[in-house]
């Protein structure tokens, strides 16, 4: 299989890596991100699976469009950094894509912490990758907008 299609996005956040690692686990956050152009942001999200370690942890994300995808906690090692996997994709993207990492790292910066977000899309296969490509220059576009939308705490 190829290497994953990868992207970064990096601001500082007035919060600590507690506080941005406790927004993102109160689901009624999920909605604020929006998307971006054609790709839809989140309606609502509920837990699957809450484990009391976190790791292991599944949520179920419903998109605007309808779609829905499940992302599972991975790595939740704070202060440092977390991980997420979005999976189980409803169409259309469940054709192309297998999954979707997502790498948060923290470190201190003036006046916050500093916040690196990586995707990793994982593309089915070579033929579905040029397609996954597209949908990444959208979804790196939602996240930084998203980033934007923490920094100002909204």
């Amino acid at each position: 299989m190829s290497s994953p299609i990868r992207f970064t996005c990096k601001n500082v956040l007035p919060d600590t890596p507690d506080e941005i690692a406790a927004h993102i686990l109160e689901l009624s956050n999920w909605p604020d991100f929006t998307g971006y152009g054609l790709l839809p942001g989140i309606k609502q999200a509920e837990f699957e699976i809450r484990t009391p370690e976190v790791v292991g942890t599944r949520i179920r994300a419903t998109n605007c469009d309808g779609s829905s995808h499940t992302e599972e906690i991975i790595v939740w090692d704070l202060p440092r950094r977390l991980q997420l996997r979005m999976q189980d994709f409803s169409a259309p993207v469940s054709r192309i894509a297998s999954h979707f990492d997502e790498f948060w790292e923290f470190a201190p910066a003036n006046n916050g912490t500093q916040v690196t977000r990586t995707m990793e899309l994982h593309a089915k296969s070579a033929l579905t990758r040029p397609l996954l490509w597209l949908i990444s220059k959208l979804l790196k576009r939602a996240i930084a907008r998203h980033l934007c939308q923490l920094r100002e705490g909204g």
